[in-house]
């Protein structure tokens, strides 16, 4: 049973699992067990050019990006799950019991993040009825996005990045993520406004 599992392992959905990841000294976040599933064949990043993104050298490729995140979240929060090559095909139940079901095997979570891209192939059973033209898209590129509040579809859901209705910008991408890693870490400390930082000075 997880507590959170991340659905995608593009910008913001590894971004979420870093931040969460990072509070594991925490009281409230220590005993929390968070998966990823981290499908990227799909992912933008992978014809990807970085020369406008903050802190990442010019010439940077999505490519290897998408490999470096990855290993950045095993090695440095081991103890969250990645689970590779598996495709999301559906999400039962409602919070806090879903059931995430994939393309080899289920998943039982109390939360889920989905943090995959606005293509209007998505074909997740359970989240259709919240499927909506994307808002900040060019109508022609036929993007959607999860209706929600602030990222928060629904109790226990949550949607990341352009699926969010954010528009496609690496920056904006990954301070999706993050936020919604702050909301689930305030959920967890008993609504008490919540974030990780570290510190040179601790």
């Amino acid at each position: 049973m997880f507590d959170v599992l991340i659905i995608g392992g593009g910008v913001s959905g590894v971004s979420c699992a870093l931040v969460l990841g990072s509070a594991k000294n925490k009281l409230f976040a220590q005993d929390k067990k968070i998966g990823i599933i981290a499908h990227q064949k799909t992912s933008s990043l992978q014809d990807a050019l970085f020369n406008n993104a903050y802190g990442i050298a010019p010439g940077k490729l999505g490519s290897e990006l998408l490999i470096e995140s990855l290993e950045q979240l095993h090695n440095l929060y081991p103890h969250i799950t990645q689970i590779e090559n598996e495709k999301v095909m559906a999400i039962e139940g409602e919070f806090p019991n879903f059931t995430v079901v994939t393309n080899k095997n289920s998943y039982q979570t109390e939360n889920i993040v989905i943090g995959i891209g606005s293509a209007n192939t998505f074909a997740i059973e359970g989240l259709l009825h919240y499927v909506e033209p994307h808002k900040k898209s060019i109508a022609e590129k036929n993007r959607i996005q999860l209706k929600n509040d602030d990222h928060k579809v629904a109790d226990g859901i949550y949607v990341t990045g352009t699926q969010a209705g954010h528009r496609s910008q690496l920056a904006i991408a990954a301070g999706s993520g993050a936020a919604v890693a702050t909301d689930i870490l305030t959920l967890w400390n008993d609504g008490i406004s919540s974030q990780a930082h570290d510190s040179i000075r601790k």
